[in-house]
């Protein structure tokens, strides 16, 4: 099998790169963790890699916006080496605040190739907090992103404060007709939240949890599969645990998150 190499980056806030690290190796990939200023003073080079994740965290303390002092960062040191990964065939995976990133940064939802334009935002929570929960979510079968396939519905936890998708309806409506919108927050019966507190935990429009380019190889979700890398993650583990053994069924070792990731490796063949 191609050895498929992922950089994880880390540096200035970001602090889910261990988990992520972990998912990836899991999932099938070689993986190494990398200070932003590694890549932008030249020591590390994306032309490596195949899979570039920024993950969870408050980059800068999220100071003035959450992501914004990343983007701007990586937007006026590193555009045209993102641009030629992403040119490459390679995919970028912005989890929470690395999807906060990827919106500021403009290389999201990337209407127009090349063009990093900021046609979306992750904004204050309507609930007026900081949200730390599981949710439901539902895969879009019709979506092209390639982090999606083969899934139809998972849980995952989201932990952040500003993770309200919004934008202009005629993006929305542009984001629908493309596939782009690939994962939506549900109820646990899996129709969608339809904005209902606490099962959408944001008031994210249209109950968009996750969105990709039109390549389908750039993605950026609120949830993070990470964070559910082994089954005893899951809050009703003990309980799930049992209905298996009831069932005289196999008990699992791994979380439902690594299956985004494994999808991501297996994308190389």
């Amino acid at each position: 099998m191609t050895t498929v190499k992922a950089l994880v980056m880390t540096g200035f806030g970001l602090n889910c790169d261990l988990e992520t690290s972990h998912a990836l190796r899991v999932a099938g990939a070689e993986t190494e963790r990398v200070h932003v200023n590694s890549l932008i003073g030249g020591e590390k080079s994306l032309r490596s890699y195949r899979i570039f994740v920024i993950g969870g965290g408050f980059s800068w303390g999220d100071d003035h916006g959450a992501g914004v002092i990343m983007a701007m960062r990586l937007k006026h040191r590193l555009q045209d080496q993102i641009l030629a990964f992403v040119g490459s065939g390679g995919i970028v995976i912005g989890i929470c605040n690395g999807f906060q990133v990827l919106v500021n940064l403009g290389l999201l939802p990337g209407f127009e190739p090349n063009l990093m334009n900021r046609e979306v935002a992750l904004v204050a929570n309507d609930c007026g907090g900081f949200r730390d929960q599981w949710v439901n979510l539902s895969l879009n079968p019709a979506s092209h992103c390639v982090l999606s396939k083969g899934l139809e519905s998972i849980e995952l936890p989201v932990r952040h404060g500003e993770g309200k998708f919004f934008a202009d309806p005629s993006v929305i409506e542009k984001l629908n007709a493309r596939g782009q919108v690939f994962l939506r927050y549900a109820k646990p019966d899996g129709t969608l939240a339809a904005g209902e507190f606490p099962h959408n935990p944001n008031g994210s429009v249209e109950d968009i949890a996750g969105i990709c380019d039109r390549t389908g190889r750039v993605a950026g979700l609120m949830p993070h599969p990470e964070a559910f890398n082994h089954f005893t993650n899951h809050p009703d583990w003990t309980f799930l645990r049992e209905k298996y053994r009831r069932k005289n069924l196999p008990i699992p070792e791994e979380g439902d998150g690594i299956r985004i990731f494994r999808n991501a490796v297996r994308y190389f063949g």
